[in-house]
């Protein structure tokens, strides 16, 4: 079941392969400079409903709003 899903879906402790990010330029930008680029692997630590988004990528942890969040495609592994 490979789904593509926004990254927001994803509950604590599962992974997914970033896929495409739905925004502008310096959305992109902003995303790549953390290292949310397409081909990452992202693991979700925590997701709260209300409150950021908490992921690990390449051992980094990053708190993404909601609204970015949403705007993340992943493929779920």
């Amino acid at each position: 079941m490979n789904m593509i899903v926004p990254l927001l879906s994803l509950a604590p402790n599962e992974r997914g392969i970033v896929v495409d990010l739905r925004g502008g330029s310096n959305f992109r930008s902003r995303l790549y400079a953390m290292g949310l680029a397409p081909g990452a692997v992202v693991k979700v630590l925590g997701n709260y409903p209300r409150g950021p988004l908490i992921v690990e990528i390449g051992g980094t942890r990053i708190a993404l709003g909601r609204g970015m969040a949403a705007r993340v495609l992943v493929r779920k592994l």
